[in-house]
């Protein structure tokens, strides 16, 4: 009896720190996001652009190209909304259709992404993957706080539950 507990104990602190490991990636992640400039200019590049004045909108479609500072977001389509008080200030930029968002050699990819500029938030939505190195991280919502540099991955916070079953799962690299 008491090696069967002390083997479940075993396991489950095996499982603890495997959960926390590859939480690490996603910590990592987030900790080189920490230090992007969310004040620095916003530069864009797509096949197509449309301002909506009276929105105080910019369509942004075709091979979309944003970058500020080392952050460069690439996707099909954005909606790239701002306050226009004596100067353009941008507020949100909604990405669509194959969004990517790298920094240096990470990544992350979803099927939609939201940078909130005012909490300074990049949220991404649908068969979210994360990648650094050989680590990766997928689930169906990341949420990236750039200002504590914390992030969450959900497993259940898109619509379907995606190809995972609504759980987060991933793959670490362990020093060897």
């Amino acid at each position: 009896m008491k090696r069967h507990a002390f083997t479940s104990l075993r396991y489950a602190a095996a499982g603890f720190v495997l959960t926390l490991t590859a939480m690490g990636g996603v910590q990592l992640y987030a900790q080189a996001l920490k230090g992007h400039n969310t004040k620095a200019p916003v530069n864009f590049a797509a096949d197509r652009i449309e301002l909506q004045d009276r929105q105080d909108r910019v369509v942004l479609s075709g091979n979309v190209d944003i970058t500020q500072g080392e952050l460069r977001l690439k996707a099909a389509r954005t909606t790239v909304d701002y306050t226009n008080a004596g100067s353009l200030t941008v507020q949100r930029i909604t990405a669509t259709g194959g969004v990517n968002v790298t920094r240096g050699t990470e990544s992350a990819q979803g099927n939609v992404g939201i940078y909130d500029f005012n909490n300074r938030v990049i949220t991404l939505v649908g068969n979210v993957a994360l990648r650094r190195g050989g680590d990766t991280l997928n689930g169906q919502r990341l949420t990236m706080d750039l200002d504590t540099g914390v992030s969450s991955v959900d497993g259940r916070g898109g619509a379907g539950g995606g190809t995972n079953g609504g759980r987060v799962t991933g793959t670490f690299s362990v020093p060897g």
